[in-house]
């Protein structure tokens, strides 16, 4: 498998981890997306990507892209080390944790929005940091609230093994804290994160450790 992949980008990140906890073998097929124009906006990538966004993951024939869909083929097509529940319920609350960050919270603070919010609308830098700070924090306060509110909660997002709500999850605690977001109201998800970072799959899937990564 290839994943096409910038290192910072949390949605590659989301789906380095599932790779990783999963155990399957994956090159890393770096996309830079400020460098060269950005080159997930070159002719070769769009024919991979039309949305022209990081992950995309070859697998054979197939092509795939958005982060959370190539998770669940992942999870259905090597069902070793499933990332979803068992049971209906189980997985339906896993979903609405990973989306209340991939769907509510990301989006909104993605690249290409901080980006238009600068180029286009000319908002200063310190303003776009409030903006990003504050939708980072209305997500994570609301699945704080159902992290408590849900019995299933363990070690981890949903019981005691590491699944695709920690896998989203995880890549927005990195960008809350890279842009000085305070955390200290979202306890379970501090020592969430904190219980993944205790495991190879997740700190081999950071940034600072992928090929593409600036050296320090």
């Amino acid at each position: 498998m290839q994943l096409y992949s910038y290192f910072r980008s949390s949605a590659a990140y989301r789906v380095r981890i599932a790779l990783n906890l999963k155990g399957l073998d994956y090159q890393i097929k770096p996309v830079h997306l400020l460098a060269d124009g950005g080159q997930q906006h070159h002719a070769a990538y769009r024919k991979l990507n039309p949305a022209e966004l990081v992950p995309t993951l070859v697998d054979g024939d197939a092509t795939l892209t958005q982060s959370l869909a190539i998770i669940e083929y992942l999870d259905e097509t090597y069902p070793a080390t499933p990332l979803l529940p068992a049971d209906a319920l189980g997985r339906a609350h896993v979903r609405a944790l990973a989306q209340a960050i991939a769907c509510d919270t990301h989006p909104v603070n993605n690249l290409r929005v901080l980006r238009y919010l600068s180029r286009e609308l000319d908002v200063e830098q310190e303003q776009r940091d409030q903006w990003y700070r504050h939708w980072v924090n209305l997500g994570l306060q609301a699945v704080e609230h159902m992290l408590v509110d849900s019995a299933k909660t363990g070690r981890f997002c949903h019981g005691d093994q590491p699944g695709l709500a920690d896998a989203v999850l995880v890549p927005q605690v990195f960008n809350a804290r890279r842009l000085q977001c305070d955390l200290s109201s979202v306890p379970n998800i501090t020592r969430i994160d904190a219980a993944c970072q205790e495991l190879e799959a997740f700190w081999q899937a950071a940034p600072d450790n992928q090929p593409d990564a600036p050296a320090t």
